[in-house]
C-alpha cells in the first residue's frame, strides 16, 4: 500500500460490501478505520460474539436526556458491518473516526441541517448517466460489478465521480459535514503516524474527496475548536430491515433492504433463488405456483433486462416478471411481497454483555419468563387472565404503555368476556430508547411504573385523567402507586363541581371495579370513591341538562349513555338504579332539557323496563304534537331510536307515531329536519332499514289476518307451542341434558 486505503461506499450497499471486503483482502492494512462515533471502539469486541446478529444498530443517548439519541444502524450487507468484522478476523485495528456522538448530539439537528439545498450525490450521478432512476442506476454500476476482477477501481471510479461533485457544489448543503471531515482527517493522520501507510478507510463516498484533500492540521483545529459536547452512552441495539428502508425517515436509508440483502448473501444465480423465496411465499398464502411459474419468470426477467439494455436483471425486471407470471397481473400480492422480501421484516440480536440500563435488562428478563420474544412482523396475542403466564403478559404490557413504551396496543378482543384481552406487537428499534428515558424511573419495570404513576396522578389537573390512571394501575397491578391516585382521585373529585367531568370520570372507575374483580384485585377504597361520584351525578345532572345547546346536548347524550351503563357496575347497584332510574324520569319530562336527551331518558327507561310501552308511547305523541318545532321532534326521534332500530321493528304503535309526525312536517320544515333524521337511520344496520321501509310501505300496525298479531308477528299472548321449538336447542348450547322437562318453555320461565 502506498498511502492510506480509502473506500468511499454507500451506506447499506451490497456492492459496496463485496467491494470492500475484495479490497481489504488485497490489501492487508494493520488498521482499519470506520465511519462512526468513536465512543463505540469499546463495543467492537461484541460485534465478534456469536450472539450478535445483524440488522444492529449503535446507539448514542445523552445521559441526562435519554430522548436526543442517535443511531448508527448496520444490517449484514452494510460496507461498515463487513469492514468491521473482516478487521476483528484478521487481528487489524479497528477504530471509528466520525465525529464524536457527545459533539453531534450537543449540537443537535438543527445545527446539522444548516446550509443551502441538500444535494443527493447518487442521484446526481445517476442524472448525469442518463437515469431517472439512481436505484436503477447504484445497480447497474455498482451492484453487478465484479469486484474481484479489480477490488480499487469502483472505489477510484466513484471518488474521481465524488471530487467533480465537490468542486461544482461545496458541501452540498451538508454543512455540518465539513466539521465531521475535520474530526476525520485528525484520526487520519493519527492512524498515519502509527501504522504508516497500512490504513484503510471505510466511509461515505461524499467524503472521500474531503480526506484525500491537502488540508492543514490549523484550519482542522480550528473547525473543531469550541464545539458544544455533553455527556453520552452508547450501546448496540437490534434493528429492523424495515427501519432501513428510506421511508422509516433514516437518513441513508434504501428502498430495498430485503433485496439488497439477497443479493449480498446469494451465492450465485440470484434471480433463481428471489424468484424461489417468492414463490414459497405466495405458496403460504394458498396461491397456486409451480415449478414452470418459477422458470417463466425468470426468463422473463431475464428477457426484460436484454430489452431495457441492464447487465442483468434488477428489482424492477424480477418485480415486473413476478407480477405478470406468478401474480398473474395484479398487483395485490405484490403489497404482500414487498413488506415481508423486498423490505423484509428482519429483526437482529445483540449479546447480553451488551451495555444497557438496569430497566432494560430486568424488561429482558421479564420477556423471557413470560415467553414474551420481541419481534418486527405484527402480531396479534390473546391473552387468557385466568391464565398465570396471560396475566403476567398483560402486566407487563400495560405497565410498559404507562412508561410510554408502546411494544403493545390494545387491540378488539373476540370475546366478550373481561377475562380475555388482544394485543398487537411490535418491536421498533426507538423503543430502546424510550426504555432509557423510561430508566429514570426506576431500575425494574414494576417500579419504574409505580414511580411514573404516582408523578402522573400529582401532577394531573382533569378528574378524567386520574380515574384513567386508577384504572391502568388495576391493569397494571401496582398496588403501591393506588393509595397516591386515590388520594389526588378523592381530592380532585372533591373540588370538581363540574357534571360533565364527573361523568367522564364515573366510567372508568366502573371499568377500574370490574377489572379489580377479575385480576383479583382490592378496590374498596375505589369503590367508595365512585359511589360517591354517582351520588352527585344524580343530584346534578338534571339542572346540568337545562339549556345546552345543540353540540352540548349532543355530548351530554354520549355522556348519558356512559353514566347508565356504568351504574349497574358499581357496589349496590339496586339503590343505584333505582335513583338513577328517578333522574331519567325528571330528564324524561322537563321542556327544558333539550329534546335529544329527553328521547334518550325515554328510551332508557324502556329498556330497562322501567317505562311501560304505553307510556313511551304518551312521551312520543307528546314530543311529536303540532305545537313542537319540528327541529326539537326531530332530536328527540334521534336520542330516542339512535343506536338501534329494532325497537321500532317490534313496536309498530312508535313506528305509526313517527310516520305520522314526518308525514305532517310542513315542506318548508322538512328539508332542516332531513339532514338528522338521515344521520339517525343511516346509521341503523341495512336488514333493519330494509325492514322499516317494508312496514312504512305496507302502513304500519295494518293487520294481514283474522288474528290480533301484526305483521311483524307479535300476537296478543305466548305461542307456547313456537317457543318450545326452539328449547332443545338452547339445552344443547348450554350443555344442559336430562329430563324432557327441561324441553318446555314453563321449565325455563
Amino acid at each position: 500500500m502506498t498511502g492510506p486505503l480509502l473506500l468511499g461506499v454507500r451506506h447499506h450497499g451490497p456492492g459496496s460490501a463485496r467491494a470492500v471486503r475484495a479490497a481489504l483482502e488485497a490489501a492487508r492494512p494493520r488498521a482499519v478505520l470506520i465511519e462512526g462515533p468513536p465512543e463505540a471502539d469499546a463495543l467492537l469486541a461484541l460485534a465478534a460474539d456469536e450472539a450478535m446478529r445483524p440488522p444492529v444498530a449503535l446507539l448514542a443517548h445523552v445521559v441526562d436526556d435519554p430522548a436526543r439519541a442517535a443511531f448508527w444502524p448496520m444490517a449484514e450487507f452494510s460496507p461498515e458491518w463487513v469492514a468491521l468484522r473482516w478487521g476483528l478476523e484478521h487481528g487489524a485495528q479497528v477504530r471509528f473516526i466520525d465525529l464524536p456522538a457527545s459533539h453531534s448530539l450537543a449540537a443537535g439537528e438543527g445545527a446539522q441541517e444548516e446550509g443551502g439545498p441538500r444535494v443527493d450525490p447518487i442521484g446526481s450521478l445517476a442524472e448525469a448517466a442518463g437515469y431517472d432512476d439512481p436505484e436503477r442506476w447504484w445497480e447497474d454500476v455498482v451492484e453487478h460489478r465484479d469486484a474481484a476482477a479489480d477490488p480499487r477501481a469502483p472505489f477510484a471510479a466513484l471518488g474521481e465521480a465524488m471530487a467533480v461533485l465537490r468542486e461544482t457544489y461545496g458541501d452540498g448543503g451538508h454543512r455540518f459535514d465539513l466539521v465531521r471531515e475535520a474530526h476525520m482527517r485528525q484520526q487520519l493522520r493519527a492512524s498515519g503516524r502509527e501504522f504508516g501507510d497500512q490504513v484503510a478507510v471505510v466511509c461515505g463516498a461524499w467524503h472521500v474527496p474531503a480526506l484525500a484533500g491537502k488540508f492543514t492540521v490549523a484550519a482542522d483545529r480550528a473547525l473543531l475548536k469550541g464545539l458544544p459536547k455533553v455527556k453520552t452512552e452508547l450501546t448496540w441495539v437490534p434493528w429492523t430491515h424495515r427501519r432501513l428502508a428510506r421511508r422509516s425517515g433514516y437518513g441513508a436509508g434504501i428502498d430495498s433492504p430485503g433485496w439488497y440483502g439477497h443479493l449480498f448473501s446469494a451465492p450465485d444465480r440470484p434471480v433463481e433463488r428471489w424468484m424461489t423465496k417468492v414463490a414459497g411465499l405466495l405458496r403460504a398464502e394458498d396461491r397456486q405456483v409451480s415449478s414452470a411459474h418459477v422458470i417463466e419468470a425468470v426468463r422473463l426477467a431475464g428477457t426484460l433486462a436484454a430489452l431495457r439494455g441492464r447487465p442483468l436483471p434488477g428489482l424492477a425486471e424480477t418485480t415486473d416478471a413476478v407480477r405478470a407470471v406468478l401474480c398473474e397481473g395484479s398487483d395485490v400480492p405484490l403489497g404482500l411481497i414487498r413488506e415481508r422480501l423486498v423490505v423484509g421484516e428482519v429483526l437482529g440480536e445483540v449479546p447480553d454483555a451488551a451495555p444497557a440500563v438496569p430497566l432494560q435488562r430486568d424488561l429482558v428478563r421479564t420477556q423471557r419468563s413470560l415467553r414474551l420474544k420481541p419481534e418486527a412482523l405484527e402480531r396479534e396475542l390473546e391473552l387468557d387472565l385466568r391464565k398465570e403466564t396471560d396475566a403476567g403478559r398483560s402486566r407487563l404490557l400495560h405497565r410498559l404503555r404507562l412508561l410510554g413504551i408502546g411494544w403493545g396496543e390494545p387491540a378488539r378482543s373476540r370475546s366478550t368476556g373481561t377475562f380475555r384481552e388482544s394485543w398487537r406487537l411490535r418491536w421498533e428499534p426507538e423503543l430502546s430508547v424510550r426504555v432509557a428515558e423510561a430508566g429514570v424511573w426506576g431500575t425494574t419495570v414494576p417500579g419504574a411504573a409505580t414511580a411514573k404513576v404516582e408523578s402522573d396522578a400529582v401532577a394531573a389537573t382533569a378528574l378524567g385523567e386520574i380515574t384513567s390512571l386508577a384504572e391502568l394501575c388495576l391493569l397494571a397491578e401496582l398496588p403501591d402507586a393506588l393509595p397516591v391516585v386515590m388520594r389526588a382521585l378523592a381530592d380532585r373529585a372533591a373540588l370538581d363541581t363540574d357534571v360533565a367531568h364527573l361523568a367522564q370520570a364515573l366510567p372508568a372507575l366502573a371499568r377500574t371495579l370490574r377489572y379489580g374483580d377479575v385480576r383479583g384485585t382490592t378496590t374498596a377504597g375505589l369503590a367508595e370513591v365512585a359511589v360517591g361520584l354517582a351520588e352527585r351525578i344524580c343530584v346534578g345532572l338534571p339542572p346540568a341538562c337545562a339549556g345546552l345547546d345543540g353540540d352540548g346536548a349532543a355530548e351530554m347524550r354520549t355522556h348519558l349513555d356512559a353514566v347508565h351503563a356504568a351504574m349497574g357496575l358499581l357496589p349496590d347497584p339496586d339503590r343505584l338504579r333505582e335513583r338513577w332510574s328517578g333522574v331519567l324520569g325528571r330528564l324524561a319530562s322537563r321542556d327544558t332539557v333539550p329534546g335529544i336527551i329527553r328521547g334518550r331518558a325515554v328510551r332508557l327507561l324502556l329498556d330497562d323496563g322501567r317505562l311501560e310501552g304505553e307510556d313511551a308511547a304518551r312521551h312520543m305523541g307528546l314530543a311529536l304534537s303540532p305545537g313542537t318545532p319540528p327541529a326539537e321532534a326531530a332530536a328527540w326521534i334521534e336520542g330516542f331510536v339512535g343506536g338501534g332500530g329494532m325497537l321500532l321493528v317490534h313496536d309498530e304503535r312508535l313506528l305509526g307515531l313517527v310516520d305520522g309526525w314526518l308525514t305532517g312536517v310542513a315542506p318548508d320544515a322538512f328539508t332542516d329536519v332531513l339532514p338528522l333524521l338521515r344521520r339517525t337511520f343511516a346509521a341503523y344496520e341495512a336488514g333493519v332499514r330494509r325492514t322499516l321501509g317494508e312496514l312504512v310501505r305496507r302502513g304500519p300496525g295494518r293487520r294481514t289476518g283474522p288474528d290480533d298479531a301484526a305483521v311483524s308477528g307479535f300476537g296478543s299472548g305466548l305461542d307456547a307451542a313456537r317457543a318450545d321449538a326452539v328449547l332443545p336447542l338452547m339445552a344443547l348450547l348450554l350443555g344442559r341434558k336430562g329430563s324432557s322437562d327441561l324441553y318446555r318453555s314453563d321449565s325455563f320461565a
